[in-house]
């Protein structure tokens, strides 16, 4: 055997002697720490504690510290400024800055696949956020509230898809989805007296199944392209027929406005003939002359060169020119009378 070590005999040891006064204090204080570490309890901001005693609901507490009963009161701390939210169709791995999604072909392909109104199948995921704002109806008035929460918002999507057409569900239908499913799961809430409010409905992804993908492609494609025709055939129509009816209007204007005209003028003309006719029948020569003068007033301005003759002239000398223009005829013409009146 080594030196370095040697056989000591346990029974031969004795123990050191503690008082019992002392033993006693100390697990006194033991007991009156651990008491005091159990009365005390700390709420968060964003939670309110339920403080249940011997089972029994108690009080509600708001964040911050307080105080409870040690072993005889419980305190479940209820997040009720939270948004929280359930996933439907998928579920997600790992939130960041990029989201990792368990796809249905995995695990959740009974969730996301409906039958649709006329029929057809539908892939439907969708998110359901919610607030607690009513902790004690969220922990006490439904068992298992979680799993019935579920179940009734697929409930309520499966109604709610099967009123609508595939082509609702998966392209125009979804905002009028989320809004009709919001609205009939808040309704079901309150009747189950579940404390909670529903904040948002969302649908994530709604797809056909994966074998018909290729052909819902196709008419999808195929629809897009009638969709575009007829939006050009519109859109020609529109530029076409409204000109034409422009124009037609307009021509039917002109020609109201050109016959409005030659009504006009005609009875105008004829209430100036009856009213010159009345003043002829009055004075007859002098309604002539004037008609006469008025006449020659609208000729005279167009003649371009005027003579006026006497009319006992005999010969050509007692002409007036009246205008520069036949001055030089005038001085022509007396001129050959000066040399016709020499030669005699």
């Amino acid at each position: 055997m080594d030196e370095n070590f040697r056989v000591v005999d346990v029974s031969k040891l004795k123990m050191p002697h503690i008082p019992w006064r002392t033993a006693a204090g100390g697990l006194a204080a033991l007991v009156a720490l651990v008491m005091l570490l159990g009365s005390l309890y700390q709420v968060q901001p964003e939670e309110v504690g339920v403080i249940l005693r011997f089972g029994k609901y108690i009080r509600t507490t708001e964040p911050g510290l307080h105080a409870k009963i040690p072993l005889a009161e419980e305190v479940l701390r209820v997040p009720v400024q939270r948004q929280l939210k359930q996933e439907f169709g998928f579920r997600t791995v790992e939130a960041g800055v990029r989201t990792e999604f368990a796809t249905q072909e995995r695990r959740f392909a009974d969730e996301a696949v409906m039958l649709t109104g006329d029929l057809n199948v539908a892939v439907v995921e969708w998110i359901v956020q919610y607030r607690v704002d009513d902790p004690y109806e969220f922990l006490f008035k439904v068992r298992n509230l979680d799993d019935t929460f579920r179940a009734m918002n697929e409930a309520v999507m499966r109604e709610t898809v099967g009123d609508r057409t595939v082509t609702e569900v998966v392209t125009v239908g979804r905002q009028e989805i989320e809004t009709s499913v919001e609205i009939r799961l808040q309704a079901l809430t309150e009747q189950y007296q579940m404390g909670i409010t529903i904040d948002q409905v969302v649908l994530q992804d709604v797809n056909p199944p994966d074998p018909v993908k290729p052909s819902w492609d196709e008419v999808s494609q195929a629809q897009q392209q009638r969709d575009r025709l007829i939006n050009e055939a519109l859109a020609e129509y529109n530029s076409v027929i409204p000109r034409a009816r422009g124009e037609a209007l307009q021509t039917i204007l002109q020609a109201e406005a050109y016959a409005l005209d030659r009504v006009n003028r005609a009875q105008g003309e004829g209430t100036r003939f009856t009213a010159v006719e009345a003043a002829y029948r009055q004075a007859p020569d002098v309604t002539r002359r004037r008609m006469y003068l008025e006449t020659m007033q609208r000729i005279l301005p167009q003649v371009g060169r005027k003579v006026f003759v006497s009319e006992g002239a005999t010969g050509v000398l007692p002409l007036l020119s009246l205008d520069s223009g036949s001055r030089a005829v005038t001085a022509a013409l007396t001129d050959t009378t000066q040399l016709t009146g020499g030669g005699q």
